[in-house]
């Protein structure tokens, strides 16, 4: 299993947001260059992000992002499913049907499969601790464990972006 690095980036450029004021937004230019990738790439991110409601676009020539909801409110399976889509990671091809005793019709092919429903009760295990993980954790964790001034020259960085 591995998810995109959209994934990751889209989780550091919503703490980037969390700070910016109501009113204001930040470029995707500017989200682009503090992260050293391409804006065509983090364009598309932030757009899944707005389709699922995670963001709202503000345009004209100050426009950019901001979130559209309370950071508390933002899970990290929120932004996971916004990113890869809402399709489960084990796709069950149902190959116990091809089975010898299968094709023989001694066995009836509608048994649930085991390992899909093994598979299926551990994508929800994870899928519940990532929705137990939000935004606003994520911000308070950065603040516990980066050094103070990375964490401040971040924050000026984007409000000198917005002016």
């Amino acid at each position: 299993m591995q998810y995109s690095v959209g994934v990751e980036y889209a989780l550091h450029c919503l703490v980037y947001l969390i700070d910016v004021p109501s009113k204001e937004s930040v470029g995707i230019k500017d989200l682009a260059e503090f992260q050293g990738l391409s804006e065509t790439f983090l364009s598309k991110v932030f757009g899944k992000l707005s389709k699922a409601g995670i963001v709202s676009s503000v345009p004209g020539v100050k426009g950019g992002y901001r979130l559209s909801k309370s950071p508390e409110d933002i899970s990290f399976w929120d932004v996971v499913e916004a990113v890869e889509g809402p399709k489960p990671i084990f796709q069950c091809k149902n190959i116990k049907d091809n089975g010898y005793l299968y094709r023989e019709n001694c066995w009836p092919a509608s048994s649930s499969c085991t390992i899909n429903l093994v598979m299926l009760s551990a994508e929800e295990k994870m899928r519940d601790f990532l929705r137990s993980k939000t935004l606003a954790w994520l911000n308070e964790e950065l603040d516990r464990v980066l050094p103070k001034q990375i964490r401040e020259d971040t924050r000026k960085y984007f409000s000198k972006s917005n002016k």
